[in-house]
């Protein structure tokens, strides 16, 4: 993340994205898949960490083999194979939604897992419970943690998807894309940016 300033000088917290250049490697068809959408693939692979069929798969569309593959259902524009999608798909000012792989945490608690307040204060002789979840439930009836109960666990790790982004800048030369705001993922991650 970085920020920008606006043209009326209020300082705007945004993150860069490095956006393409992406290679159609696959049109697909109603008549031969059963649905319509688009294969398109990014960043650069060698070829020997590339299984044979994936480098068949990427001769097809006469290109080098690529490390993510993502379909999309619509494309504004007709797109055939081997075309190259840049930022151009893109305007100054467009919304767009980004979807990434949230940062794994690894095995936390409640507080931080749930966001829980903690039990009690830090008063009445309590020495070891500040942190802890506090009740299970009913002692008697039913006898059980019921399902759904927000307990410790692995946290992080997840798909999330960020809504309504504004695009505040494009820089098409080094393909570069100005989010206004914060992103799901780690710095390198991959991300799939809709309009």
């Amino acid at each position: 993340m970085t920020s920008v300033f606006g043209a009326d000088g209020k300082n705007i917290p945004c993150t860069v994205i490095e956006a393409g250049p992406c290679v159609v490697t696959q049109i697909k068809t109603l008549e031969k898949d059963g649905y319509s959408a688009v294969q398109i693939a990014y960043d650069e692979k060698r070829e020997k960490n590339t299984t044979g069929s994936l480098i068949g798969h990427f001769k097809k569309a006469a290109t080098t083999p690529k490390r993510r593959v993502a379909e999309f259902a619509s494309f504004e524009k007709e797109l055939s194979l081997g075309d190259v999608v840049t930022l151009d798909i893109f305007e100054d000012d467009d919304w767009v939604d980004v979807t990434g792989i949230s940062k794994g945490k690894g095995f936390q608690g409640v507080v931080k897992r749930h966001g829980f307040g903690g039990v009690g204060g830090q008063t009445h002789g309590q020495h070891n419970r500040q942190r802890k979840p506090g009740s299970m439930g009913a002692s008697s009836y039913p006898s059980r943690v019921l399902p759904g109960k927000r307990l410790p666990g692995r946290t992080g790790g997840e798909q999330v998807k960020v809504l309504n982004l504004r695009i505040l800048k494009k820089i098409p030369e080094n393909n570069l894309l100005l989010v206004k705001g914060s992103i799901p993922g780690a710095k390198g991650s991959y991300l799939l940016i809709e309009d």
